[in-house]
């Protein structure tokens, strides 16, 4: 695999305006940037910049109704209160922008061996509506996009942000070449949870210890359904961490690097490429969100380096 700068993969348009209070962290994709910027750890990086998708690409991920409603702002109250997110022409604009960051970002992936995108890992939106903040499935479209364009045979999406990627499993419920794995909290939200390929519920409270050891455990069993994918897309979310207020679990940073590092060197060490989103986090400002997504970006470096 080559090695050298890597791919980050970054719109400025990801960020999303949104009332004063709002639990998600809308502004957390340009203060991300800007402390990778102030940090020089951009310079590891080689920026690329998404072009958005159309209604007829997202259509492989997404009812087209419910696309249609996306792009003419025609969601009812209920649809909008489900979602999360307040309908806007710059959320319209970003959620067309995102998939495709995603997507580009497996791309580069396979082409470098990693690829990081600024963004992603949107796993509660459904087939016919969005959820939990996710307005279309990036990973959904992503892995379906790129078998139908004959550039792998096999994706996993290896998902370990502390709520269960429902939308995801879901959607690929019958996708046979497209593995999904999801290492969540048993008690948070969803409340109904779907069936991905493999899940591993995790107990309200444990910490770094327990966790590593699902993952090591949940790596082994996915080695030994020997599903072989030419590519992994990993949701990197950082609401494990304790200090975040939708998480449950009491990870620490070092945890969060440490599952990184052992989530990278795994399929780097099987020569599979591997395509990072940031997924969620949700802590007391932007600023210490952007912190803790910065991890994933600092153990590609260390397990990518020359």
């Amino acid at each position: 695999m080559k090695t050298g700068k890597h791919p980050i993969i970054y719109h400025p348009s990801y960020d999303i305006p949104l009332p004063e209070n709002h639990r998600f962290p809308g502004t957390k994709y340009s203060v991300l940037i800007k402390q990778l910027e102030s940090t020089g750890q951009i310079e590891n990086y080689l920026r690329y910049v998404p072009k958005p998708a159309t209604a007829a690409h997202l259509s492989i991920a997404h009812d087209p109704v419910y696309i249609r409603a996306i792009e003419t702002g025609n969601l009812s109250k209920q649809q909008q209160t489900k979602l999360g997110l307040p309908w806007s022409e710059i959320l319209r604009q970003r959620s067309f922008l995102a998939p495709n960051g995603t997507l580009l970002t497996a791309q580069l992936a396979l082409q470098n061996g990693i690829a990081c995108h600024v963004a992603g890992g949107t796993h509660h939106a459904h087939w016919g509506f969005g959820a939990g903040f996710c307005v279309f499935n990036d990973l959904v479209y992503a892995a379906r996009a790129l078998i139908e364009l004959k550039l792998v045979t096999r994706v996993l999406i290896f998902d370990c942000d502390v709520h269960q990627g429902d939308g995801t499993a879901s959607i690929l419920s019958k996708d046979k070449n497209i593995f999904t794995c999801s290492i969540h909290c048993a008690e948070n939200y969803p409340a109904k949870k779907a069936r991905s390929d493999l899940d591993f519920p995790i107990s309200k409270g444990a910490g770094d210890e327990d966790y590593l050891a699902a993952l090591r455990q949940c790596l082994s069993e996915i080695d030994r359904v020997n599903f072989s994918p030419d590519l992994v897309i990993y949701d990197a979310a950082v609401d494990v961490h304790g200090r975040d207020k939708l998480g449950l679990l009491e990870m620490t940073s070092e945890g969060i690097e440490q599952r990184d590092r052992v989530v990278l060197t795994h399929f780097k060490n099987r020569q599979v490429p591997i395509a990072t989103t940031i997924g969620g986090g949700y802590g007391e400002t932007n600023e210490e969100v952007a912190q803790l997504h910065s991890i994933v970006f600092k153990a590609v470096q260390s397990v990518f380096c020359d």
